[in-house]
């Protein structure tokens, strides 16, 4: 009886949240995550998710990070570019994510993008 009533609590106990992990290309955009956050490289920028990327049971998340706007022309050595707050949203299914990136202090849409696992990133770099 007593083996019985574990098991049937085990059974009612919510799945362990898995972070979304691997390698994502799209348009425009790069993106590589791990158990604990990611990096993005867009054509002219960059950012970063600072936060494990744990979908919810519809697949959607919301994260917070960091993005860098670059600039045509080369870097020069030291050059640090600001880099705003900002959120990373989107749903994840299967080896498909969308993802929309806000900056947080304006609400500007920096872009929406639908990246696949292990698929090459299509970017152009800025001149």
């Amino acid at each position: 009886m007593l083996a019985g009533s574990l098991v049937a609590a085990c059974q009612s106990l919510p799945a362990p949240a898995v972070p979304v992990t691997g390698t994502f290309g799209g348009q425009h955009v790069s993106l590589t995550l791990g158990p604990t956050g990611g990096s993005l490289a867009y054509d002219c920028a960059a950012g970063s998710i600072d936060e494990p990327v744990i979908p919810d049971r519809d697949g959607r998340f919301r994260v917070r990070g960091t993005h860098i706007p670059g600039h045509g022309g080369p870097e020069r050595v030291g050059e640090l570019n600001p880099a705003f707050p900002a959120t990373y949203e989107g749903r994840a299914d299967g080896g498909r994510l969308s993802l929309i990136v806000r900056v947080v202090s304006t609400g500007e849409v920096v872009g929406q993008f639908t990246l696949r696992l292990d698929a090459e990133p299509m970017l152009t770099r800025c001149l």
